[in-house]
């Protein structure tokens, strides 16, 4: 009886997950990272801000510049909402995209593998087999081509998102612009 699977095949195929693994846990600490300065930076400004705020609301002397101060205070800190969100955003969707690369890869590799151990398993079967190796590539076929569907259904979803963001984050700007 054959083994399709040796040892060095094993050990290579741990390897190779191990590092996907190593890899996207740096890049996930990347991005962590990245998020917990946006934080940061953005608490810090936050912080900046509201003190100065608040010193030019104390220094107001009539109910008229207050309402002038406040209406030219709503739109930078608007703006400076919609820059974090996208930013975020940003970061998150860049998360999804390299892991939806390494995924692909790795679907790629695994049908690579399958169908070169069908491949040597069909050399070496009984005669009257081929039926059953037909089928066996037939399922793989479809089963690709459905990940396939999938894979540009979510790819298409992911666009329609990004263009709903987009979208939305325009039309705040344009209504605290007022134009």
């Amino acid at each position: 009886m054959n083994k399709f699977t040796t040892p060095e095949q094993f050990a290579d195929a741990s390897k190779a997950g191990l590092e996907a693994l190593l890899s996207q846990a740096t890049t996930a600490f990347g991005r962590a990272e990245r998020l917990a300065a946006l934080n940061l930076n953005t608490s810090r400004a936050m912080l900046e801000d509201g003190a100065l705020n608040t010193k030019a609301i104390l220094a107001v002397k009539d109910p008229q510049e207050l309402v002038k101060l406040q209406s030219s205070l709503a739109k930078p800190m608007v703006d400076k909402a919609v820059a974090y969100a996208r930013s975020v955003y940003e970061i998150a969707s860049e998360g999804q995209s390299e892991l939806t690369q390494a995924f692909e890869s790795q679907i790629a590799e695994m049908n690579k593998a399958f169908g070169a151990a069908l491949a040597q398993a069909e050399k070496s079967a009984p005669a009257g087999s081929e039926a059953l190796f037909a089928a066996a590539k037939q399922s793989m076929a479809v089963a690709s081509n459905a990940y396939d569907t999938m894979s540009k259904a979510a790819k298409q979803a992911a666009e329609m998102a990004e263009a709903n963001v987009a979208a939305a984050t325009q039309a705040t700007v344009k209504a605290v612009s007022g134009k």
